[in-house]
C-alpha cells in the first residue's frame, strides 16, 4: 500500500526513537466508560425485533463481513444490534469495539441506539473524531511536540497561497481552490501529482490550469507547515503516518480496538480506507455496510469500489443484502428499483408496507408554472391532515429554489431551506441587490426594467452563457441568472415598471418571513437530502441539463447524478412527485425530461424531438436542440457546441481531433496563453464532428466567434480541408 500523503507535514519515524509505551495495559482515552451496573439485554431479545436478513447480519460476528443495506432497510438497526448482540453472547469486549461513520449526527445516533441496546462501552465516531484523540494521544511521544493545532480557517490559508501565487482574490475562487485541496488530500495524491491526475479523475476549477491549480496546493502546504497549523483532513494524514511510521503506534491501537464497524462505506475515500487498513492491520473482524446505490459524493472523494469490491478484496467475506423497505409504499419502492434496474450495483427493495397513492408525474411550460402547480400539490396535501413539516421539495442545485421560494411566500406556505442560507442570503445575491439599489438611485435609461437588471448583473461578471468550470462559480453564476429571470417574470406581468418598482418586489421578496426549521415545507438539495425522510417529497427539475445536470459529461458522473435521483425518490414515505418544466421562462430553448424517465413515464408529445432531427443531416447550427446520436433535447452549451450528449457515440476523426489539439498547441504556445483560450476541447471535437471547409460553416460552430475567426481561420481551414478531402 503507498505510505499516504502526508499534508506537507515534514516528520521522520527513526529508529532510535521509538514511541514510549509505559504501561502495555493501557487504553486509550474514552468518553465511553462501562456504566456502573449495566446490564446488556438478553441476546433473544436483541434479535427478535429483526426481520431475517437483519438476524443474518446481526449474527454474523466473524471474519470480513459486507451488508448491503438497501434504502429504508434499517442499516443502522442491523449494525447497532449486531454489535449489542456481540457484546451480550461475550463475543465482543464492547470497549474494543469502534463503529465509524461519516457525520456527528449519525455517531450521535449510533451511540443513543447501543446505549438503549445496552453496549454502553461502544466507541462510535467519526472518522476524524478517531483519528484526532489518537494523533493528539501519540503524537508527542512520537515526535516530542504536542499535534499542531487544527487552522481555525482554510480559507485564509488558500487566500494567501493564491494572492502569493498572483490568483484574483474572488471568493468563489477560493472556495473552489479549497475543495481541491481537501479533494487532493483524501484521494492521497501530492500537490506535483495533480498536474498528471486532475484530468484523468476530470477535475477543474474555471479559468485555471491543472499546473495553476498545483502550485497553489504547493503553496497551501507551505503556507500552513511555516504557521504550524494543520487542517482538518491533515486529521487523517497526522494519524495515517504515526500508524505506518512507528510500530509500538500501530501496536497499541489495535490491541485496543479489534473489531471494526463501518457505516455508509460507499463514501470511502482513499485515505480514510487507508487509516482503516492501518487500525486494523491483519485482522479480519471487520463489518461495513453501506448502499453502493447512495454513492453520491464521489466529487468529494468518495470511492463506490471500496464497497463493491469488497467480496474481491476479503474472499472469506460474508455477503449479507438487506432488502425489505420499511420506509416507503409499494408504489415508490417500484419506481425507485425501476430508476436503478439495469444502471449499476445495488438490492431490489421489496415493500413491507401497504399500497399507497401512485406517484404523480407533472409536466409544466416554465418554471414558475410548475412552482406553482407544486404549491397547489403541497396545499392539498396539507388539507389532508399532511403537515407542512413532513413535507419536502428536492431539487439539484440551489439556484433552482428561486421559484419556489417566491411560489411559496405568495401561498402564505412557511418554508425552511437546508444545506444553504435562503436564496436571498447568498452572497452574489446579496452583492446583485445592492449593486441593483445604486443603480436605482444613479441609472437614467429607458431600456425596459428587465434589461437594466441584465446590465447590473453584467457589471458584476455575469454573462447569458454559463462558465465551463464547475463548483462555486456555477453556482454564483446559476444564482444570478435566477435572479435575471425572476426579474424577467415580474417585467413581463408589468410591462411599465421601472426599475425601481422592480428593486421593490425583490426587496420585499428577500424580507419575506421562512419558516423555522421543521415547522415548514424543507427546501433542500438532493446531496443535503441524504440520510433524511418525508411524508411528502417532491424532485423538481428532472430534466435534461438540471438531473442529471449540465456538468455531467462522462459516463460516470451521468450514472452518479442518477444514483442522486435514486436518492430523492426514495426519501418519500408516502406521496411522492416528479415534475420537470420543458423552458425556463415559458420561453427559448425547450428542454427534455430526464432520461432517468426512460420506461417509466411516457413523455409527452411536445416535448419529444421530432422523427426528422434523429439523424444527422450534415452541418447543422450550434444551438441545435437535439442530439445527433439518440435525438433527445440537448442542455449545454458543451452538448450544443457538439450536437450530442457526452456520453453518447462521437462522430468525428480521432485523428484529426488530435491534430487540431496539436495545432492549437502551437498556437497557445506562441501567443504565450493556456491552449483553452485559442479553443475549449469542446470546441475542437465540435470541429472535427462537423469538419467546416469555409468561413461560413467555421463560424456556425459554437465558440468560434467572429474575433475568432478572423484570429485562427487562415491556418485552421486549410488544415480542415485537406481532412475533409482525405475523408471523402
Amino acid at each position: 500500500m503507498r505510505p499516504p500523503y502526508c499534508g506537507g507535514l515534514t516528520v521522520s519515524a527513526r529508529a532510535a526513537d521509538p514511541v514510549d509505551i509505559d504501561h502495555p495495559t493501557r487504553h486509550l482515552p474514552s468518553d465511553a466508560a462501562p456504566t456502573v451496573g449495566a446490564v446488556p439485554l438478553h441476546p433473544d431479545a436483541i434479535l427478535e425485533a429483526l426481520d431475517p436478513e437483519q438476524r443474518a447480519a446481526a449474527t454474523a460476528l466473524e471474519g470480513p463481513v459486507c451488508v448491503l443495506a438497501g434504502a429504508g432497510t434499517g442499516k443502522t438497526r442491523a449494525m447497532t444490534h449486531r454489535i449489542a448482540y456481540g457484546v451480550a453472547v461475550g463475543s465482543y469486549d464492547p470497549r474494543a469495539v469502534l463503529a465509524l461513520t461519516f457525520t456527528t449526527r449519525a455517531a450521535g445516533e449510533l451511540r443513543g441506539r447501543l446505549r438503549r441496546l445496552g453496549a454502553h462501552a461502544v466507541q462510535a465516531r467519526t472518522f476524524h473524531s478517531a483519528a484526532l484523540r489518537q494523533a493528539q494521544y501519540f503524537w508527542p511521544q512520537a515526535y516530542g511536540t504536542p499535534l499542531p493545532p487544527v487552522a481555525d480557517s482554510i480559507i485564509a490559508l488558500v487566500a494567501e497561497a493564491a494572492r502569493r501565487e498572483r490568483f484574483p482574490a474572488e471568493t468563489a475562487l477560493l472556495r473552489d481552490l479549497a475543495g481541491e485541496v481537501s479533494w487532493a488530500k483524501v484521494s492521497n495524491v501530492a500537490p506535483a501529482d495533480y498536474p498528471e491526475v486532475a484530468p484523468t479523475r476530470q477535475r477543474a476549477v474555471a479559468g485555471r490550469t491543472p499546473d495553476e491549480v498545483a502550485r497553489v496546493l504547493a503553496r497551501y502546504e507551505q503556507i500552513k507547515s511555516a504557521r504550524g497549523v494543520v487542517d482538518f483532513d491533515d486529521i487523517l494524514l497526522c494519524t495515517a503516518a504515526l500508524l505506518s511510521s512507528f510500530p509500538e503506534v500501530a501496536h497499541e491501537v489495535r490491541r485496543q480496538y479489534r473489531t471494526f464497524v463501518v457505516d455508509e462505506y460507499q463514501d470511502v475515500s482513499p485515505l480514510q480506507q487507508a487509516l482503516l487498513d492501518l487500525w486494523r492491520g491483519d485482522r479480519d473482524d471487520l463489518c461495513v455496510v453501506g448502499d453502493p446505490a447512495q454513492t453520491i459524493h464521489s466529487f468529494a472523494g468518495a470511492q463506490a469500489s471500496f464497497l463493491t469490491s469488497f467480496a474481491l478484496r476479503h474472499p472469506s467475506a460474508q455477503v449479507i443484502e438487506l432488502v425489505r423497505d420499511y420506509r416507503s409504499t409499494p408504489e415508490i419502492i417500484s419506481l425507485a428499483n425501476a430508476v436503478m434496474r439495469g444502471h449499476g450495483p445495488g438490492v431490489e427493495l421489496r415493500p413491507v408496507r401497504p399500497a399507497g397513492p401512485v406517484p404523480t408525474f407533472a409536466q409544466a411550460a416554465s418554471e414558475p408554472d410548475d412552482a406553482r402547480s407544486l404549491v397547489a400539490w403541497l396545499k392539498a396535501l396539507a388539507d389532508q391532515g399532511v403537515p407542512y413539516g413532513e413535507m419536502a421539495v428536492l431539487y439539484r442545485i440551489h439556484a433552482m429554489s428561486v421559484p419556489l421560494e417566491a411560489a411559496l411566500s405568495d401561498a402564505g406556505i412557511p418554508y425552511a431551506t437546508r444545506g444553504s442560507e435562503g436564496f436571498f442570503e447568498r452572497g452574489e445575491v446579496k452583492s446583485a441587490l445592492h449593486a441593483l439599489a445604486v443603480a436605482v438611485r444613479t441609472t437614467q435609461s429607458d431600456d425596459a426594467a428587465s434589461a437594466q437588471f441584465r446590465a447590473v448583473l453584467a457589471g458584476l461578471g455575469w454573462t447569458p452563457d454559463p462558465p465551463d468550470g464547475q463548483g462555486v462559480v456555477r453556482e454564483r453564476w446559476e444564482s444570478w441568472s435566477a435572479l435575471a429571470s425572476l426579474a424577467d417574470d415580474f417585467c413581463a406581468a408589468h410591462p411599465d415598471a421601472s426599475l425601481a418598482d422592480l428593486n421593490d418586489e425583490l426587496e420585499a421578496r428577500r424580507t419575506s418571513q421562512h419558516a423555522p426549521a421543521g415547522q415548514g415545507v424543507t427546501l433542500s438539495t438532493l446531496h443535503a437530502a441524504k440520510g433524511l425522510e418525508w411524508d411528502a417529497v417532491a424532485v423538481t427539475g428532472v430534466c435534461e441539463g438540471s438531473l442529471p445536470f449540465a456538468l455531467a459529461t462522462t459516463a460516470e458522473q451521468v450514472a452518479e447524478e442518477r444514483r442522486l435521483f435514486y436518492v430523492g425518490v426514495t426519501r418519500a414515505r408516502t406521496h411522492l412527485r416528479i415534475s420537470w418544466a420543458t423552458t425556463r421562462n415559458g420561453g427559448g430553448q425547450r428542454r427534455a425530461p430526464s432520461r432517468f424517465l426512460d420506461g417509466i413515464v411516457a413523455v409527452p408529445k411536445a416535448a419529444a424531438a421530432p422523427a426528422s432531427r434523429r439523424t444527422r443531416q450534415g452541418p447543422r447550427s450550434a444551438l441545435s436542440e437535439t442530439c445527433r446520436s439518440c435525438g433527445r433535447g440537448l442542455t449545454s452549451g458543451r452538448e450544443r457546441k457538439l450536437h450530442r450528449h457526452m456520453d453518447c457515440p462521437a462522430s468525428y476523426d480521432e485523428g484529426l481531433f488530435e491534430a487540431l489539439k496539436v495545432w492549437r498547441k502551437a498556437q497557445a504556445d506562441a501567443a504565450g496563453v493556456p491552449a483553452f483560450v485559442v479553443f475549449t476541447d469542446a470546441t475542437l471535437m465540435a470541429i472535427a464532428e462537423d469538419v467546416p471547409t469555409d468561413e461560413a460553416a467555421l463560424l456556425k460552430v459554437g465558440g468560434v466567434g467572429r474575433v475568432k475567426l478572423d484570429r485562427y481561420g487562415a491556418e485552421l481551414l486549410p488544415l480542415l480541408v485537406a481532412a475533409s478531402k482525405a475523408q471523402a
